[in-house]
């Protein structure tokens, strides 16, 4: 259970970097847990610059 954690964050991180590890991606036990961190990862970063694009196109300095 730990090292599926672990992939998940690694794909999490990945994901918001914008990259993506095909190693990591295709182990047979953890690239499942990997690829759903990068997936969740890069809607993470999606989100963040669409609230900052909107705040920036509403003036809203934060």
């Amino acid at each position: 259970m730990e090292e599926a954690f672990v992939a998940y964050t690694a794909g999490h991180a990945d994901g918001s970097a914008g990259r993506r590890d095909a190693q990591l991606a295709d182990d047979p036990e953890t690239g499942p847990d990997y690829r759903i961190g990068v997936v969740d990862g890069s809607v993470a970063a999606f989100q963040a610059e669409l609230v900052a694009e909107v705040r920036r196109l509403l003036g809203d300095a934060h």
